[in-house]
């Protein structure tokens, strides 16, 4: 047995082979991080809206809180509704500067009020004694209010909000007619300042909704009769819409139906006829 050779096993070296594929893992760290470092750079050469777009999807990517990334389409920047009251007031001051480029704004200035409400950007054309946006007791709009609402559909049709626009007379009796009144008169004045803006820059889907109230939402209740009292008013509405307001809508929406009582209340007593008042200046 002593001339038995012993046996001797060699393995190969350690170089062959694959190594399990960790730098398939390192590879994709590092592309992973770059992609990262991209968007990074992106971010910060974008402008505020998009920002806070990316933002508030990463935060609710449904847009059921802040409305925020939510698919607005368009090439370019995303347009970001306005909501907040800061931008409200920019777009307050951005809407009065384009008016100011108007050759005769000096003379409209004071007619024209702009107020940040709940519902939205609220801007009132106000009427003086002579009828600066609209002839006398017509729905025929003036060259002022032309070249006005010209201006600010531009900008405003810029804007993904929507824009509510209504009409508004003082509390005479337009004529004696019972066909046509300050209702008709207050629609057909708002409605005529729709395909004005639409045929200026206001997208067709932008109007949410056409509204005549006549006299029923004064601006100076206590002179009913006063020339500012006959208004156009356009609402750019914030992001969440309030309840519709009342009013006589002609865009074909209607109101939900009212609950009436079994028992009719008795009919209110009417003061007695007095002559018939002539058609007066509007």
């Amino acid at each position: 047995m002593a001339d038995e050779q012993p046996i001797i096993i060699k393995k190969k070296g350690g170089h062959g082979g694959h190594h399990g594929g960790a730098w398939k893992v390192a590879y994709a760290d590092f592309v992973t991080a770059m992609m990262a470092l991209f968007i990074v750079l992106w971010l910060m050469n974008t402008s505020k809206p998009v920002q806070h777009a990316v933002s508030g999807y990463f935060r609710d990517p449904k847009g059921t809180t802040e409305k925020k990334g939510t698919g607005l389409g368009g090439e370019g920047q995303t347009a970001i509704p306005i909501a907040k009251k800061q931008d409200l007031a920019k777009l307050k001051e951005d809407l009065m500067k384009a008016m100011e480029g108007m050759a005769n704004f000096d003379k409209l200035k004071n007619q024209i009020d702009m107020t940040i409400t709940p519902e939205g950007l609220k801007i009132e054309m106000l009427e003086d004694p002579r009828g600066t946006f609209f002839e006398n007791g017509k729905a025929q709009p003036t060259p002022a209010l032309q070249g006005l609402l010209q201006v600010l559909s531009v900008e405003i049709g810029k804007l993904p909000n929507s824009l509510l626009i209504e009409g508004h007379t003082d509390s005479r009796p337009f004529s004696s007619s019972l066909s046509y009144g300050n209702w008709e008169l207050s629609t057909d004045r708002a409605n005529i300042s729709r395909r004005l803006m639409q045929s200026s820059g206001v997208r067709p889907d932008q109007v949410a909704q056409v509204r005549g109230y006549a006299d029923q939402s004064l601006r100076k209740p206590l002179q009913p009769q006063d020339a500012s009292n006959r208004r156009i008013t356009l609402i750019i509405q914030n992001v969440g819409k309030p309840e519709p307001q009342p009013g006589f809508i002609s865009n074909g929406s209607l109101p939900p139906p009212v609950e009436l009582n079994a028992t009719p209340a008795p009919p209110a007593k009417l003061p007695p006829p007095t002559a018939k008042e002539s058609k007066p200046v509007r």
